[in-house]
């Protein structure tokens, strides 16, 4: 999947001598947690989030006054941090040139800078140009539909069971012998060795993955690599 696939085209967006009431209204009306900020052209500038609005001087979040050694060394910085706190327009509070990524931008690469920059929602642009935009909500609402597919499959005990298999195969950590695999009326029973409550888990999810799996039964025997002892 690329990032087309999922992004919303109709966005609210807004512009940096837009009031922050006005933006904070349309981000609670709406419930999204950052708009896009966009000149007159539609080219990004910038992003409004939530994050963007935590400190302000109207509700008592900002920071206390600095120490008078900050103020002398690092003027512009506090300087930077009063507009921050105290200005009313876009323009004063939003993160400018935010992350963004390209509607031909892989899924997985937007899930990843999501994860590791906190970030809620990604801005997609072509060249400076705003197109559209991704959110958590796109990429779980795709999950959940892909789970639904799933579910509803039927396919054959054999089918079911290759499935499995195949999985297997590609993963380095899998047990490439002592595992058992049966398959009755799509319930998976999961026999062998196993040598950790990690690969234990692990193999459970490959099965549970299968399509058109109901249950996995769990008959798998750890074996203490310490001790030789064996635990069902």
């Amino acid at each position: 999947m690329i990032v087309s696939d999922l992004m919303t085209k109709k966005f609210a967006s807004v512009q940096p001598e837009t009031s922050l009431a006005d933006a904070a209204r349309i981000m609670l009306d709406q419930r999204l947690s950052g708009l896009p900020v966009t000149n007159a052209a539609g080219k990004l500038v910038g992003i409004v989030t939530e994050g963007d609005l935590l400190r302000r001087v109207e509700i008592g979040t900002a920071q206390s006054k600095s120490s008078w050694l900050k103020a002398f060394f690092l003027p512009e910085s506090l300087a930077t941090d009063y507009v921050k706190t105290h200005g009313r327009h876009v323009a004063e509070v939003m993160t400018a040139e935010p992350v963004t990524v390209t509607p031909q931008t892989a899924l997985s690469e937007a899930a990843t800078l999501m994860r590791d920059k906190k970030i809620k929602r990604l801005p997609v642009v072509e060249g400076a140009q705003l197109v559209g935009m991704l959110g958590r909500t796109d990429i779980l609402g795709a999950l959940v539909r892909k789970l639904i597919e799933l579910d509803a499959s039927h396919p054959t005990d054999s089918e079911i069971r290759d499935y499995i298999k195949a999985a297997l195969a590609k993963e380095n950590w899998a047990p490439k012998a002592g595992l058992h695999i049966e398959v009755q009326d799509q319930v998976v029973f999961l026999k062998g060795i196993i040598m950790s409550d990690a690969e234990k888990q692990a193999l459970t999810v490959i099965a549970e993955n299968a399509p058109g799996v109901k249950k996995v039964t769990d008959e798998l025997v750890f074996v203490d690599p310490a001790t030789g002892m064996a635990f069902q």
